[in-house]
C-alpha cells in the first residue's frame, strides 16, 4: 500500500489582533470537513480562544484538557514539552478531540503555557544548533503536529497563531506549507501588511540558513527549511451597503478596502515574491484567486457572532430556531446566513484547490 503524504499545515496569522484570525480557522476547518477532508485544527494562541469556541466545557471550570500522563498528551504545550523541558523521552502523538456536530473535524487543544516556551525557542533559534541541549527544539512542534496528523489519518492542518512576532510564531510558520492573513480595513491592518512584508522575508531567510545547518538537520526533529507558501488573505469586520446597485463596503471602510489593497498589490506582492513566498501562477489561477487581492470579503456577522459564539457552531449553519426571533428580523438573519455560507464555501474551495501545488 502506498505510504500517505504528509497533511499540509496551513496557518493563519497576522500580528494585528481583532482580524477574526480564530473565526477564520474555525469556519474554513469547518467547510473543509464538509467536502470531505478530515481536518485538524491546533490552537497554538496562548489565549485558547479557539479551542473554547469549539468545545464544549465552562471556562470557569478546571481546564479539562490538561494531560494527567506525560506519555499521552492532551494538548499542544504538553506534545512538545520533553523536546523543551531536554526530558529523556521522545514526544508522543496527541489526544485530539472531535468537534460537535460536524464529522472529519477534530482540534488539538491550546494550552496557556505553551508561552513559557517563547524564550527557549528563542535561544535555540538564535544559537543554530550550536548547543547540542538547544538542537531538538526548533523542528519540536512541526514534529509533533506532523505525528499526531499522521496517526489520526489527517488530510489537512489548519494552525491559529497568536497575534505576535514572537519566537513561537515564527517557528510555526515558517515550518507550515502555507499561510492565510486574515485582516480587517483599518489604518493599523495597513500598517500590519507593510510590517508583515518587512517581517516575513527575514523570517523566511532565517528557516532557509537554518535548513542548511548540519545539526539541525540531523536533529531528532529535523528543521526541513522548506519555503512556506502564501495562499492569499481575508478582509473582514465591515460593514456594507447597497450603493449603485451592488453591495459595497460603506464609504468609512471603502477607504480602507483601498488601502489594503494597495499595499497587497506593492509592498506585500513584491516582498513575497522575491521572498519565494507566492505559488506558481497556474494555483492562483486554478482557485481562481490573485494574491494581489482578497481571497475573499467576509462582512461583519453583527448579532449572529453572540448566537454562534454561545451555541458553539459557525454562522453558518444556524437555524431560524438558532436565532430565535421573527418576522423581518429572522429573513433577514437567515438571508445572511446563507451568504456566509456562500462566502467560507468559496474560501475552503479555494484552500481545497490550493492543497493539490503543497504536496
Amino acid at each position: 500500500m502506498q505510504k500517505k503524504t504528509q497533511a499540509p499545515r496551513i496557518a493563519l496569522f497576522n500580528h494585528k489582533g481583532g482580524v477574526s484570525k480564530t473565526t477564520s480557522t474555525f469556519n474554513i476547518g469547518w467547510k473543509l470537513a464538509e467536502l470531505g477532508k478530515k481536518v485538524l485544527l491546533v490552537d497554538c494562541d496562548p489565549q485558547c480562544n479557539l479551542t473554547g469556541l469549539m468545545l464544549e466545557y465552562s471556562q470557569d471550570d478546571e481546564y479539562p484538557y490538561e494531560s494527567s500522563d506525560v506519555r499521552h498528551p492532551r494538548n499542544i504545550r504538553d506534545s512538545v514539552s520533553p523536546a523543551f523541558d531536554g526530558r529523556p523521552r521522545p514526544i508522543e502523538v496527541s489526544e485530539i478531540q472531535s468537534v460537535p456536530g460536524r464529522p472529519n473535524l477534530f482540534i488539538l487543544p491550546g494550552h496557556v503555557g505553551l508561552s513559557e516556551y517563547e524564550s527557549r525557542l528563542a535561544i535555540a533559534h538564535e544559537l543554530g544548533g550550536a548547543l547540542v541541549n538547544f538542537q531538538n527544539i526548533p523542528g519540536a512542534i512541526a514534529h509533533a503536529i506532523n505525528i499526531t496528523a499522521e496517526k489520526n489519518g489527517i488530510d489537512v492542518v489548519l494552525i491559529d497563531l497568536s497575534p505576535s512576532l514572537g519566537a513561537i510564531n515564527q517557528n510555526i510558520l515558517m515550518s507550515s506549507d502555507a499561510f492565510i492573513i486574515p485582516m480587517a480595513p483599518d489604518f493599523f491592518s495597513a500598517m500590519a501588511l507593510r510590517s508583515l512584508a518587512k517581517t516575513l522575508p527575514v523570517w523566511g531567510e532565517w528557516s532557509k540558513h537554518a535548513g542548511e545547518n548540519a545539526t539541525l538537520k540531523s536533529a531528532d526533529y529535523p528543521w526541513t527549511g522548506k519555503p512556506v507558501k502564501f495562499i492569499g488573505s481575508i478582509v473582514q469586520n465591515y460593514r456594507k451597503r447597497i450603493r449603485d446597485g451592488e453591495d459595497r463596503p460603506t464609504r468609512a471602510f471603502e477607504k480602507w478596502f483601498n488601502n489594503l489593497k494597495s499595499v497587497l498589490e506593492s509592498d506585500l506582492f513584491e516582498s513575497f515574491n522575491k521572498a519565494g513566498f507566492l505559488l506558481e501562477q497556474d494555483a492562483y489561477q486554478g482557485m481562481k484567486s490573485n494574491p494581489k487581492e482578497f481571497m475573499v470579503e467576509v462582512p461583519d456577522f453583527n448579532s449572529l457572532m453572540a448566537i454562534s459564539q454561545d451555541l458553539s457552531k459557525p454562522v453558518f449553519t444556524l437555524t431560524r430556531d438558532d436565532i430565535n426571533t421573527s418576522g423581518s428580523v429572522a429573513n433577514n438573519q437567515i438571508a445572511s446566513v446563507a451568504t456566509f455560507d456562500s462566502i467560507y464555501s468559496s474560501a475552503a474551495q479555494k484552500v481545497n484547490l490550493a492543497l493539490q501545488h503543497l504536496q
